[in-house]
Parts: structure tokens; C-alpha cells; sequence
């Protein structure tokens, strides 16, 4: 009874994190607006971990305490993830749409089905991976009538790093299986947080020093709506949904956790609609409805 609880926790969670990163392409693409993309990478885990302190201060039952001999395995989690996948998916999304990156952020179940297998010896039944197909199937008719087919080099080049974080998120997903063997999803939700936010912030300081430009740093800030969702992508989109994964990966297979990114495109769609007022297309709801009946087959016959 316990485990089943802790799976329905994790689907639960999993459900709010896909809908927080499927916003969180056109609020990366607002931030680019008025920041650099090293800036924006530093603000943004600059307010994730000024969340997370936040919420260590609440809840008042002492800091996290990891072994130093422990460390290294939380230090290449932390290059894939948030590293990585967050300054590939910041770059590609300066060439690309933002319904476009979502889109092809679908392709990350395929990576970490395969990987899945390979390391973690998870087994998928024919079904299962029928599903899988159905889901990114679905991404892929959307991606089909939007009338992506005429690429330009800046898109091309925008895909490729945004194919780079996809990938860097599906060797998270089967590297995180094992972490959280080891540690509870908040310690490794505060070591990728804080971790993030030095080197970011290192390397946007270094820039700025190098070129002569500190006071350009701080200058996003003068702006309202860069400092709204700066707030979206630091709080909620870095350490709500690490924090939200971490834990999933504690109950779930990486390839179930990994499927609950197919709806993510489907949500960036829809926040084009609400934000940029976009139209909403039939082939939007026929793809959203290949892309959920995707995730729930996936998970139903999980076994």
C-alpha cells in the first residue's frame, strides 16, 4: 500500500512538472528578450536557490549534510542536469520557437527507453513501447502541421542544441535512477541547485568582466517582466520541477518519468495560444489526444 501511495504521489507530481516546463519555453523565450543567455542561466538558479533556501528556512529541520566521498556522483548528475540541458535548451531557444523546442523535447522518452535498458536492465513490453510511439507520434503530427518541414539554418542550428539538452535530459533520467538510491530527491535537488547557480554565475561574471560590461549583468532587472519570469523559471521551472523529478525517480522506472515530457509540447501550444494568441488548429487537439493516450498506455501497462 505504501508503494502504490508513493506511485500515485509521483504521478502526481510528474503531471504538475510537465505543465510547469511546458510554460516555461515561451517564458525562457520572453526572458531572452532582455538578458543574454549566460545571464539568464545565472539569474535564473540565482532565484532557484534563493527559493530553495527559502523554503529550508520553513521548514526549520537542518540543512543537507552529504559526504564528500558521495560527491562525485551528484557532480556528474549535475552536468547533465541542470547544467547542460539548461544552457543547450537557453542557446537553441534563441533560433528556435518555442512550440518547436517543446516539440522536440518529445524525442527524450526514445533516449531514455533505450538507456533505460542498456544500464538499468528496465524491460518495456511491446505495448508499451507501441505507446511511446503513439505518443511521439502525436508530437510529430503537430510538429507536421505546423509546417515545419521548410527549415532555416537558424532554426536547424536552434534544434540541434535543443536535440543536445533532450539528450543530456534522457542520461539524467537514467543516471538520477541510481542517485536516488543513494540520496533523498531534496539533497539532490539542493547540491544541482546550488551547483548550477556557481557556475553560471562564475562564467556570466567572467564574461562581463572580460569585456568590460558588470553593469550589464544587473540591468534585465530594470525590466518588470523580466523579473516575473525570472522568478517562473528560477522557483518553479528549476527547483519546484528538480525537486519533482528527483522524487518521481525515487518510486517510478526513469522510462515511465521520462514519457510525462511528451505533454509538455502539448502545453507549449496552448501557452503560444494564451500569451502570443495563437490559434488553436484541430490538429493541435488530435495530436494532444495521441500524445495522452501515449502516457497513460505507457504507465497502465507498465508491468
Amino acid at each position: 500500500m505504501r508503494q502504490v501511495n508513493r506511485e500515485i504521489t509521483a504521478y502526481a507530481g510528474l503531471t504538475l512538472m510537465t505543465i510547469i516546463i511546458g510554460f516555461s519555453f515561451i517564458f525562457v523565450k520572453m526572458a531572452l528578450r532582455h538578458a543574454s543567455s549566460i545571464d539568464l542561466l545565472a539569474h535564473r538558479f540565482t532565484a532557484a536557490t534563493a527559493g530553495l533556501f527559502f523554503f529550508y528556512l520553513l521548514r526549520r529541520k537542518g540543512w543537507p549534510v552529504i559526504d564528500r566521498k558521495r560527491i562525485f556522483p551528484l557532480l556528474v548528475l549535475s552536468l547533465f542536469y541542470p547544467l547542460l540541458l539548461f544552457s543547450m535548451q537557453t542557446i537553441g531557444l534563441q533560433f528556435t520557437t518555442a512550440s518547436e523546442a517543446g516539440i522536440l523535447s518529445a524525442i527524450a522518452p526514445i533516449f531514455t527507453v533505450i538507456l533505460a535498458a542498456v544500464f538499468l536492465k528496465e524491460k518495456n513490453s511491446f505495448w508499451q513501447i507501441i505507446f511511446v510511439l503513439l505518443s511521439v507520434g502525436g508530437v510529430v503530427y503537430i510538429m507536421y502541421k505546423n509546417g515545419l518541414g521548410e527549415i532555416s539554418n537558424e532554426t536547424l542550428k536552434g534544434d540541434f542544441f535543443i536535440l543536445l539538452s533532450v539528450v543530456s535530459m534522457a542520461i539524467y533520467f537514467v543516471l538520477g535512477k541510481k542517485v536516488t538510491q543513494q540520496f533523498n530527491a531534496m539533497d539532490i535537488t539542493f547540491f544541482m541547485t546550488v551547483t548550477a547557480c556557481v557556475v553560471f554565475n562564475l562564467i556570466a561574471v567572467t564574461v562581463h568582466l572580460n569585456s568590460g560590461t558588470l553593469s550589464l549583468y544587473f540591468a534585465p532587472f530594470n525590466n518588470s517582466e523580466f523579473l516575473w519570469t525570472i522568478l517562473y523559471l528560477g522557483i518553479l521551472s528549476s527547483f519546484l520541477t528538480s525537486f519533482l523529478t528527483n522524487s518521481a525517480l525515487t518510486a517510478i522506472p526513469a522510462s515511465q518519468v521520462s514519457i510525462f515530457n511528451n505533454f509538455s509540447p502539448v502545453i507549449a501550444v496552448f501557452s503560444g495560444i494564451l500569451f502570443l494568441n495563437e490559434t488553436l488548429h484541430a490538429y493541435h487537439i488530435i495530436g494532444g489526444i495521441m500524445v495522452l493516450t501515449g502516457i497513460v498506455g505507457v504507465n497502465v501497462l507498465k508491468r
